[in-house]
């Protein structure tokens, strides 16, 4: 492959989703902003899946990390995660497990949907509060098969609302499997042992295609 063609692959591909997005912004302001939040997420997931091939899974990650970033309060994810003993670690550390948990998650997401054939996500524009939250309803709708259900814990106002939690199948806390992981860590191998695991676990997703 010379220069010129890699170059010319690479902008169509910057145009590709340049389009997307275009679309996605469209789709997202009919939408009230919690439901929103997610329909924009989904289409760049969807954009990822559909440009797999060229992208790779560390291009679907670069791609991918500043939705993660903007849709996910990963402040607040890792410190529920972590248990209570979250308010006994150092400031520090905790700055580095929420960059591990945030590159952890876009990781994952980058490298369990690498490929498309007909998918798509499907966001109720109706919500239901719970508390001062809001759970947020979609469908992951395979072109063959029975639909998957992931709901989202989310919190905000106006127009800024993030998610807290994933429930898989609507109601399989992804924080709460989470937890039950983090906490017997921490117990075991301190902070330092659960930064380890944590990045270990992203070097290997981010080594497949």
């Amino acid at each position: 492959m010379t220069p010129a063609i890699s170059r010319r692959r690479a902008l169509a591909i910057s145009a590709a989703f340049l389009g997307l997005a275009a679309t996605a912004r469209a789709r997202a302001a009919s939408l009230d902003p919690a439901p929103a939040r997610i329909q924009a997420f989904y289409d760049a997931l969807l954009a990822g899946m559909k440009q797999a091939a060229d992208l790779g899974v560390q291009g679907r990650y670069e791609k991918l990390a500043p939705v993660v970033q903007q849709t996910f309060d990963l402040r607040t994810m890792t410190r529920v995660a972590c248990g209570p003993s979250w308010a006994r670690l150092p400031s520090d550390k905790q700055q580095a497990l929420i960059a591990a948990f945030g590159r952890m998650t876009t990781a994952n997401y980058a490298s369990q949907f690498k490929e498309y054939s007909g998918q798509q996500f499907v966001v109720d524009p109706k919500t239901t509060p719970r508390n001062a939250d809001l759970i947020v309803y979609s469908k992951l709708v395979p072109a063959n098969g029975e639909p998957v259900s992931f709901n989202y814990l989310m919190r905000g106002s106006g127009n800024d609302w993030k998610v807290e939690d994933v429930y898989l199948d609507g109601t399989i806390s992804q924080l709460a499997v989470r937890r039950s992981e983090f906490t017997a860590i921490l117990a075991s191998d301190g902070p330092d042992g659960l930064l380890r695991k944590i990045n270990a676990q992203s070097d290997g997703l981010l080594k497949g295609s």
